[in-house]
């Protein structure tokens, strides 16, 4: 049986001098999750990855994994292990030696090495795997040599930082699909640093978004996707425009604004504005819009939708939506980004941050 744990942050702060780079974040990963730490550059979302796998010292308060405060514990205590986004692989050596390597290092036999190698690997291709070159399926005999490659010897919880930036973009989605399927298989809590919103929708069932040190929004990728409560996440995470009404701010996803011809009948809260760009997308057209105000706003359109419609840049065009679509932003916290104003309406959505 693969062992469990949960990973607790205790008003977690780090400083740099008089810099703080995480500020006494609190924050629970139940067990066997895959969790996401996603943010912009200086976040503090690598200092809160050192900080649990042990390589940075907290400036004050706690981080327990399971029963267990490892706060003050040495890194090789803390049934942590640690992928950086150099794999450190030898390039000589095939995938089952490279596992097989980590366990010679914690004691096992040069003879027994290579047959415990093969557990984890051999629930794929295992043919494929005992042959291949490292540099060529890279990411997963990096992982499991370090959780320690079987079950007596896993790691709690695995912490990656970055593991896919230095791949290219094929490279990078196959690894995703590896990701996956080795953190299922292995039953353990993965933690996993990004700045890419994208790779933190496809592998996370808990995304942490972070912000200046601290935590702007945690949940589901679906739910903060679907209801951003600040600003700063609709804008980060991507497919919204943020629209003011009446004093408050309002995130409306992109799929859901929707584009009328000057002078038509709108029920509901409206924008003026001007196309000012087309993007054929494959799945679907985006049209930006330059908003009376100066703010930009954008609508994607379904082929159908955007033929019928025939928009050109230049052209006046209406900007509407349904209120129930529209997510309520908490007062902004950080640095404010442009957002369009409406000229009339009243937005009562369904959705309002907690």
């Amino acid at each position: 049986m693969t062992i469990k744990a949960a990973l607790e942050l205790v008003q977690l702060t780090k400083m740099f001098g008089s810099v703080t780079a995480v500020d006494a974040i609190n924050l629970k990963i139940p067990a066997g999750s895959y969790c996401c730490l996603l943010g912009p550059s200086g976040c503090g979302k690598t200092s809160t990855l050192r900080m649990i796998a042990g390589h940075e010292s907290a400036t004050s308060g706690d981080i327990i994994v399971g029963p267990r405060n490892v706060t003050d514990l040495p890194p090789a205590e803390r049934n942590t292990a640690m992928m950086f986004q150099s794999y450190a692989l030898f390039p000589h050596l095939s995938v089952i030696d490279n596992v097989a390597f980590a366990l010679k290092m914690r004691g096992g036999s040069q003879g027994r090495a290579p047959r415990r190698g093969e557990t984890p690997a051999r629930t794929r291709r295992h043919a494929e795997l005992r042959g291949a070159a490292a540099g060529a399926t890279l990411g997963r005999p990096a992982a499991t040599r370090g959780t320690g490659a079987r079950p007596d010897h896993l790691a709690q919880i695995l912490l990656l930082d970055e593991p896919l930036s230095a791949l290219d973009p094929f490279l990078r989605l196959r690894m995703r699909t590896e990701l996956k399927k080795l953190q299922r298989e292995l039953g353990i809590t993965f933690i996993h640093v990004t700045h890419g919103q994208d790779e933190a929708m496809a592998l996370a069932n808990i995304v942490v978004l972070m912000n200046a040190g601290r935590i702007e929004q945690q949940g589901s990728p679906r739910d903060i996707f679907n209801h951003p409560q600040t600003e700063f996440t609709a804008k980060f995470i991507g497919g919204h425009n943020v629209i003011a009404v009446g004093g408050e701010s309002f995130a409306v996803r992109n799929d859901c604004l929707i584009l009328k011809k000057p002078g038509a009948v709108v029920d509901g809260p409206s924008i003026p504005g001007t196309v000012s760009d087309v993007e054929y997308q494959g799945t679907y057209v985006r049209v930006a819009i330059a908003a009376e105000g100066g703010a930009d706003l954008a609508a994607e359109l379904s082929e159908s939708q955007f033929d019928a419609a025939g928009y050109s840049i230049g052209e006046p065009v209406l900007v509407t939506w349904e209120s129930a679509r529209a997510s309520r932003l908490k007062p902004v916290n950080f640095a404010t980004t442009n957002s369009a104003t409406v000229n009339s309406a009243t937005v009562a959505p369904a959705e309002t941050a907690a």
